[in-house]
C-alpha cells in the first residue's frame, strides 16, 4: 500500500476540544448517507479511542463509549450518524461541504445533517471529551441506519448483540427539539388497503368494475376523520391518520381491477400497535387491510428523578414528540427517555437544513451543567 493510499484511508481527525459548532461543521463535511456511515464511524471511533476515561465498543458502524466510575446512576446520551440523501435541487444549501451565513440569529450553519442530527452528535462528542469526571456515569451511543427501515437500525442491532452496554436509568436522544425537552413519542403503524374490481376496455366500462372508484369510500372516511389529542402523563399527543400513497390501473384504456392505498396512523403512546390496528379496522370495517409496519410509541419518561433534574436545568416546559424516534427503543428496554437537541425538527430533510451555531452551543451548555452540578 502506498503512502497516499494509507493517508486516504485514515479517518478524519475530529477536534473535540474546540467550538462545538465548528465540530458540527466537521461532521457535516463527512458525508454519511444511510448505508455509507463508515467514514464517519471511523472518525468517531478514533476520537473516542483517544479518551482514556472511556471504554469503547464497536458493532458494525455503531459505537458505545462508557465511563466506568461506579456512580449510583447511569445516563445514556444517544444519536444517529446517518443522514438522508443529499439534496438534488439546484441552488440547495444542504449539500456537503457545509456553509455558513449570518443573520439576526448570529452564525448559521447549513448542510445535510445540521439539524438531523450532526449538531446533536457534535454535542455528544464534545461532552465525551470534556467530562472525565461527570456526576453520573455516562454511556454515549452513536449508531447507524436510523433514517431507513427499522430492521436495519444500528441501535436495534446493539440491543440484540450487546444489550449489557445499553443499561441505564435515563436516556436522552439528541434529536432536534429547538432546545426544549420533548417527552416520549407517538407510535406509528402502516396498512395496505386493497380493493378489487373487474378489468374491461374503458370504452365498454359497464363490462367491468372499477377498483379505483371502489376506494372512494375509504378515502372519504380518512378525509373526514378528525384526529384526537390524548393526554399521556401530562403531555398532549396529537394523533394523525392519513392516506400516504395510492396505486391502481395498468393503462389509459383499461378499467382497473386492483387498487391499493397505504395508510399511516400516528398514535398516542397510551396505546400499543395492536390497539392502533383495532382502531383503524373499526374505522374501515369490511375492507381488506394488511398491516405492513408498526413501531410502538413511548410514554414521556419525565417521572424519573434524573429526568426532573434535567428538565429543571433546561428551564422550559416539556413538550410531546409527535414523530416517532428511538426513545421508543429505550422505553421498550425499560429506560425512560426524552428527546433534547439543537435545531428545528421542521428543517430536517429539507434542502436548506440549517442550525444556528448558538443553538448547538446552548445544548452543550445545558447538558454540561446538568452532568457537572453537585449531587
Amino acid at each position: 500500500m502506498t503512502h497516499s493510499e494509507t493517508a486516504a484511508s485514515a479517518p478524519v481527525e475530529l477536534d473535540l476540544a474546540g467550538d462545538v459548532a465548528l465540530l458540527t461543521e466537521q461532521l457535516i463535511n463527512i458525508a454519511s448517507v444511510s448505508d455509507d456511515e463508515r467514514p464517519l464511524a471511523d472518525a468517531v471511533e478514533a476520537a473516542l479511542a483517544a479518551l482514556p476515561h472511556l471504554t469503547v465498543h464497536r458493532d458494525g458502524d455503531s459505537l458505545v463509549a462508557r465511563t466506568e466510575l461506579g456512580r449510583p446512576e447511569r445516563i445514556i446520551l444517544a444519536g444517529h450518524l446517518d443522514t438522508v440523501p443529499l439534496p438534488t435541487s439546484e441552488g440547495s444549501r444542504g449539500t456537503v461541504p457545509a456553509s455558513w451565513t449570518a443573520d439576526e440569529r448570529g452564525d448559521v450553519l447549513y448542510g445535510r445533517g445540521a439539524t438531523d442530527m450532526k449538531g446533536g452528535v457534535a454535542v455528544q462528542l464534545a461532552l465525551a471529551a470534556a467530562l472525565a469526571d461527570p456526576n453520573r456515569d455516562v454511556t454515549y451511543v452513536f449508531y447507524d441506519h436510523e433514517e431507513v427501515e427499522g430492521y436495519k437500525s444500528g441501535l436495534g442491532r446493539l440491543y440484540r448483540n450487546a444489550p449489557e452496554l445499553l443499561g441505564g436509568d435515563f436516556a436522552i436522544l439528541l434529536e432536534p427539539t429547538n432546545g426544549t425537552v420533548e417527552g416520549g413519542c407517538n407510535g406509528t403503524i402502516r396498512f395496505r388497503v386493497t380493493t378489487h374490481g373487474r378489468a374491461a376496455h374503458s370504452a365498454r366500462a359497464w363490462m367491468g368494475e372499477n377498483a379505483v372508484h371502489g376506494m372512494a369510500d375509504v378515502l372519504t372516511r380518512l378525509a373526514v376523520h378528525r384526529p384526537v389529542t390524548v393526554d399521556v402523563d401530562g403531555l398532549a399527543y396529537r394523533e394523525s391518520l392519513n392516506a400516504v400513497r395510492i396505486s391502481g390501473g395498468i393503462a389509459g384504456n383499461v378499467i382497473p381491477d386492483h387498487c391499493e392505498v397505504e395508510i399511516n396512523y400516528r398514535f398516542a403512546p397510551d396505546k400499543g400497535p395492536d390497539d392502533a390496528e383495532a382502531y383503524v379496522r373499526a374505522l374501515l370495517p369490511g375492507y381488506e387491510l394488511e398491516r405492513t409496519d408498526a413501531a410502538a410509541g413511548a410514554r414521556p419518561g419525565l417521572t424519573h428523578p434524573a429526568a426532573a433534574a434535567f428538565v429543571a436545568t433546561v428551564g422550559q416546559e416539556p413538550k410531546p414528540k409527535y414523530g416517532w424516534t428511538d426513545v421508543s427503543r429505550f422505553s421498550e428496554a425499560g429506560v425512560p427517555a426524552v428527546n433534547f437537541g439543537p435545531g428545528d425538527a421542521l428543517l430536517a430533510h429539507t434542502d436548506d437544513e440549517h442550525v444556528p451555531a448558538q443553538a448547538v452551543r446552548d445544548c452543550y451548555s445545558a447538558l454540561h451543567r446538568w452532568l457537572t452540578a453537585p449531587a
